[in-house]
């Protein structure tokens, strides 16, 4: 029975090929809104969350201050400073930490040659690599022996390395930091992080704190840089380490104007819906598009159940039920939605394939590796929302000429001129 019906309205199809075609123009039309409005959502979205974790994922600042409570003996107002003693307390003491070191500072002259770049030297640990994202594309990163040995080697960001080196190799070079010789053993591509702290990542270079020290004096780090060991625990991780630091230095561990903590996932919800709220709107707006050709569909039906008032009759005095009408009139509908969103996607993706790439933050970056920029790419998931928006339009187009189609009265319809 379901093949008859299906064969009938195909064949109701193929009777006004014109008419049909044109009905699934506004389809084709409203498909590719969807799909592309999509794609540019998915592609928006994907390119602020990348610049926002390449920062780190779990990376969390802490920036010392002054005492605003009195605790014990103590009075308020004492400046805190962090030294060796608070890292290594919080790796030992606080379980919810996974990776923690000081990282100190210095603006300085680097210099290769005749290239001459004024730059954040950062003295950091081994760790700090995994905790800040920093990897590399050439060379390495500092390890523990480097840290160990003191030894002078510097890792660059991308934009101080082609200050100095205008694109030639830079590692097994040397530059030179405040009248010493350090050795390049590595340097990343641009990060595009949209939120810094001292500098920028890629005009910084990097060097073991150890030889930090022997540049200047980095008794006292400039901050704490620390991850939890899982994102939902950065709250819990962040009163661990205030805590710890408060005990060994005499302050209250409440007092949160001691210690300033910068994280990341309080951050992630106001991501998360500025780029879903924009693909909720472009997918609103896509669904519109496509729900006006949906209509268009609408008409052509119901004047497709007027043309054929007397073949209705004459089906149901034979014996065909209503809900026999319903489903061949509900199948027409659906045969010109799905056709027309077949042609809609494939456009789609030939349009999106056409296009490539537009431009978002790389001209703000000075940038044309399109690194930054949107990438119109039809994914999956895309393609499963719009079949599922495409359906909806198709089914509620169909019913209500199914229904008038099916509540025909057989006598009334076989008299109908």
């Amino acid at each position: 029975m379901l093949k008859e019906i299906i064969m009938q309205s195909w064949s109701a199809l193929r009777r006004q090929p014109l008419r049909s075609a044109l009905t699934m123009t506004g389809i084709v039309w409203g498909i590719m809104a969807v799909t592309l409005l999509l794609a540019y959502g998915s592609g928006f979205r994907s390119v602020l969350m990348y610049t926002f974790e390449v920062f780190g994922k779990g990376a969390v600042i802490a920036w010392p201050g002054t005492t605003s409570e009195q605790a014990g003996g103590e009075r308020a107002g004492k400046v805190v400073k962090f030294e060796q003693e608070d890292v290594q307390r919080i790796r030992a003491d606080d379980p919810l930490v996974k990776l923690a070191c000081r990282e100190t500072v210095g603006f300085e002259d680097i210099s290769y040659g005749d290239h001459l770049a004024n730059a954040a030297v950062r003295g950091v640990c081994p760790a700090y690599g995994e905790m800040r994202n920093e990897v590399p594309s050439d060379g390495r990163w500092i390890d523990s022996e480097d840290e160990q040995q003191r030894r002078k080697v510097v890792f660059l960001g991308a934009v101080l390395r082609k200050k100095l080196f205008s694109g030639r190799p830079a590692v097994g070079e040397s530059v030179e930091i405040m009248g010493t010789r350090f050795q390049v053993i590595g340097s990343m591509d641009r990060k595009f992080q949209d939120n810094n702290y001292f500098s920028s990542d890629d005009e910084s270079a990097f060097i073991p704190y150890s030889a930090a020290s022997d540049l200047w004096d980095a008794r006292y780090g400039k901050v704490i840089v620390f991850e939890p060991v899982a994102p939902q625990f950065e709250a819990k991780a962040m009163k661990q380490v205030r805590a710890t630091i408060a005990e060994r230095q005499g302050f209250s561990p409440s007092d949160k104007r001691a210690i300033f903590m910068d994280g990341r996932e309080e951050y992630r919800p106001i991501y998360d819906g500025i780029t879903l709220g924009l693909e909720g709107l472009l997918l609103f707006v896509g669904t519109l598009t496509l729900g006006i050709g949906g209509v268009g569909v609408m008409n052509i039906m119901l004047v497709s159940v007027n043309e054929r008032i007397r073949e209705i009759g004459l089906r149901r005095a034979l014996g065909a039920r209503r809900r026999h009408i319903r489903l061949q009139f509900l199948l027409e509908s659906l045969a010109l939605t799905l056709t027309g969103g077949l042609v809609g996607v494939v456009l789609s993706m030939i349009v999106a394939k056409a296009i490539g790439t537009l431009p978002f933050l790389g001209p703000a970056y000075e940038d044309t590796s399109g690194k930054v920029d949107i990438h119109l790419q039809i994914s999956w998931q895309t393609m499963l929302i719009s079949v599922g928006v495409l359906l909806i339009v198709g089914i509620l187009s169909g019913i209500m000429p199914a229904s008038r189609a099916a509540h025909l009265d057989p006598v009334e319809a076989l008299r109908c001129e």
